[in-house]
């Protein structure tokens, strides 16, 4: 059975939304698409709330649809992954909110 994690983040102060999708595009999205425990990653741009002018509580947000959540554990601690990791925690996110659900049936 896969697993799904939502993430919710904002950006960190002086990061551009340009600057952060750039380096999504290049880095992050590929790098953990990459994973063997990892069947899909998206990243996602909030517009607003819907019906209302008001702002999002959150610029962006990820699902990962994960495989294997004992080997990605294993990957997420390569080299590799713990420095896009540091760097999105670092440098391009802040009130991030890493969420594990599961399906209501």
């Amino acid at each position: 059975m896969s697993q799904r994690i939502l993430v919710l983040f904002n950006l960190k102060d002086g990061v551009s939304r340009d600057d952060y999708e750039a380096w999504a595009k290049e880095t992050d999205i590929p790098g953990v698409n990459g994973l063997g425990s990892v069947d899909r990653f998206e990243v996602f741009r909030s517009e607003g709330m819907l019906f209302s002018d008001d702002p999002a509580p959150y610029e962006y947000f990820e699902i990962l649809d994960i495989n294997d959540m004992d080997k990605f554990g294993e990957e997420a601690g390569t080299e590799k992954m713990a420095a896009i990791a540091a760097t999105f925690q670092g440098e391009m996110a802040k009130d991030i909110a890493f969420i594990n659900t599961s399906p209501v049936k």
